[in-house]
């Protein structure tokens, strides 16, 4: 196949696979945020938030979430002091639709595809409840590094992940792995 034809091709797969899998998603916050009369999460940003709290919790540090009366987020409360909020662009799965659509348009096996593209999934969400629960005891500890923490640290922690599976899935399980190069 001629190298333009691959490019279209991994083009229409990509975008196809992410708008299906965006429509999905869509589709699911529609049905499970509620905004009036009050503000209620879906049951992912919920569970991120509920999952941050776990962590922090077994580390030692006293905190708990509320979901917020004025928008959909929930708040990450420490010794009571509201210090950060979960909202829907912050629980992973827009980037999780992001890197499995990257995964199909690499295709590759499809019981590799499936099972890779399970096993990044849960590693970005890992990776981000993670990441959510240091971000939030570090703007607890330094709130005047707000802007360098949540602006530039931590969002390079998750799609330097999500980049690196990438590499990982196209290097080692693709179709276009370096040995068909």
């Amino acid at each position: 196949m001629s190298k333009r034809k691959s490019i279209a091709l991994f083009i229409l797969k990509f975008f196809t696979s992410y708008f299906l899998l965006f429509f999905v998603y869509s589709y699911y916050l529609n049905t499970t945020q509620q905004r009036t009369p009050g503000f209620v999460c879906s049951p992912i940003t919920s569970a991120v938030a509920d999952h941050t709290i776990a962590l922090l919790k077994g580390l030692g540090y006293q905190v708990n979430t509320v979901q917020h009366h004025d928008e959909l987020s929930m708040k990450l409360l420490v010794n009571n002091v509201y210090v950060a909020r979960v909202i829907e662009g912050c629980n992973s799965i827009s980037l999780i639709l992001l890197f499995v659509a990257f995964v199909v348009a690499f295709r590759g096996s499809l019981k590799a595809t499936v099972l890779y593209a399970v096993f990044g999934s849960v590693v970005i969400y890992i990776v981000n409840f993670l990441r959510i629960g240091f971000l939030t005891i570090a703007l607890y500890k330094y709130p005047a590094q707000q802007e360098v923490l949540h602006n530039l640290v931590f969002p390079s922690i998750i799609y330097g992940v999500v980049f690196l599976l990438w590499v990982i899935w196209v290097q080692l399980f693709s179709d276009y792995s370096k040995s068909k190069l």
